[in-house]
């Protein structure tokens, strides 16, 4: 007889022991549900069955691995769930797009789009929206970098870098530098 909920409602002395064996199969339905969950909260890797192996060789058994440590290929999520998956031409299309991501990031950080006589509110108004776009390009170079591929941290640096070069620093500035170099204060960590 299985124990039902009214029978651990009942008092103490009106409730049956539980054998052994009655509470070893209660443990195995337990477990047995439990593996019938769906535990995957989002995870950024793709399911795995039961028989593939990871690279060290070891079982991965039905649960989502998320790669915690740095990793070399172009079988990895970038940004969204399934993308750039395992081809070549979208794993490189994957990285054109964290390297312009970082290049905006630049552009907007050293840009000078507001005349110095706008007025007050509107440039107020152009500024916040600048800054909503560019925290927002930033927070996507730093989702991106979270799927801890080599590739994407490479490129990321090399956009950012590239677009200071390009924004920030005076080797294409042919004037002296002006007192205010952009319109948005500087980014801080």
């Amino acid at each position: 007889m299985k124990p039902t909920v009214s029978h651990y409602l009942k008092a103490p002395k009106e409730r049956k022991k539980l054998s052994i064996k009655d509470s070893q199969e209660r443990s195995a339905n337990i477990s047995k549900a439990m593996d019938g969950m769906n535990h995957d909260h989002g995870s950024m890797s793709p399911p795995m069955s039961m028989n593939n192996t990871n690279n060290t060789g070891t079982m991965m058994h039905h649960h989502n691995m998320m790669h915690m440590t740095f990793f070399w290929g172009k079988n990895s999520e970038i940004l969204f769930s399934g993308w750039p998956g395992t081809r070549s031409g979208m794993y490189a299309l994957a990285l054109i797009v964290v390297f312009v991501l970082a290049v905006l990031v630049e552009w907007l950080s050293h840009c000078k789009l507001m005349k110095p006589d706008a007025n007050h509110v509107a440039a107020g108004l152009i500024q916040t929206l600048l800054h909503a776009i560019r925290v927002g390009l930033a927070f996507l170079v730093m989702l991106a970098l979270m799927s801890f591929n080599g590739g994407v941290f490479l490129v990321a640096v090399a956009g950012h870098t590239f677009g200071f070069f390009i924004f920030g620093s005076r080797v294409f500035n042919k004037s002296s530098p002006p007192p205010k170099t952009s319109d948005l204060p500087p980014m801080s960590c």
